[in-house]
């Protein structure tokens, strides 16, 4: 019985200070992505990633009905 308890006592050891560092190491921060660009709607002056805005003539627009209204079709 001596060894066994040994043996359980060396197990909970170890599974004690696997859950204690498991618990205090520190995560690493992850670097920040940088920004997208960001664009100003020339309509109602929202502003949106470039790459999710439409440009028309060097005008940028955050939707297609934006966009519309500045060439005069209004969508109708």
């Amino acid at each position: 019985m001596g060894l066994f308890r040994l043996i359980i006592l060396i197990a909970l050891i170890a599974a004690g200070v696997w859950v204690w560092r498991k618990l205090t190491r520190k995560v690493p921060v992850k670097p920040d992505q940088p920004a997208p660009p960001m664009v100003r709607c020339a309509q109602c002056g929202v502003h949106v990633p470039r790459d999710q805005a439409l440009q028309a003539d060097s005008q940028w627009y955050c939707s297609k009905a934006h966009l519309e209204q500045h060439n005069g079709t209004g969508g109708q």
